[in-house]
C-alpha cells in the first residue's frame, strides 16, 4: 500500500512548495532569470540523482534512449512555471489560482484520456466534471 501512497504524497507536498515558491518569486525579478536558476538546480539534482540511483551510471547510454517527449516536457514545464508566476503576479490568490488551474487540468485530462488513450468515462466521472465546472463558477463569481 505504501508504494501506492508515497508518490501522491510526494506530488502533493512538492506541488505545495512549488506554488509557495511561484507566489514568492519577487515581482521585480525577471521570470526567466528565476526559471533559469530553477532549471540549473533541477538539472544538477537530476544528474546527481541519476548517479545515486543508477547501477550502470552511463549517462550518455541513457540519453540515447530518449525521444521527443523529454524536449516537449521541458518546454511545457517552462510554460507551466511561467504561467504560475504570471497567475500570481496578476493577483490570483494562492488558494484559488492553483485550484482553478488544477480543476481545469483534471477536466481536460479526462477528455484526453477518452480521446487519445481510449479510456472509458463513467457516469460518476461525468458527474465529477459537472461538479468541478460548478465549483469553478462558484470560485470565480
Amino acid at each position: 500500500m505504501w508504494n501506492y501512497i508515497w508518490p501522491i504524497l510526494l506530488v502533493i507536498g512538492s506541488n505545495t512548495v512549488y506554488n509557495i515558491c511561484a507566489k514568492s518569486t519577487p515581482a521585480e525579478a525577471n521570470s526567466f532569470v528565476s526559471l533559469s536558476i530553477t532549471y540549473l538546480v533541477g538539472a544538477l539534482l537530476s544528474i546527481g540523482m541519476f548517479f545515486l540511483t543508477s547501477a550502470g551510471k552511463d549517462y550518455f547510454v541513457e540519453l540515447k534512449k530518449l525521444n521527443w517527449a523529454s524536449v516537449v516536457l521541458g518546454a511545457s514545464v517552462v510554460a507551466l512555471e511561467f504561467g504560475y508566476i504570471a497567475i500570481y503576479r496578476a493577483g490570483w490568490k494562492v488558494s484559488v489560482g492553483s485550484l482553478v488551474a488544477n480543476i481545469g487540468l483534471a477536466v481536460i485530462l479526462i477528455l484526453v484520456g477518452v480521446i487519445f488513450y481510449k479510456e472509458l468515462i463513467s457516469i460518476k466521472q461525468i458527474c465529477g466534471i459537472m461538479l468541478c465546472l460548478g465549483g469553478l463558477l462558484l470560485l470565480n463569481t
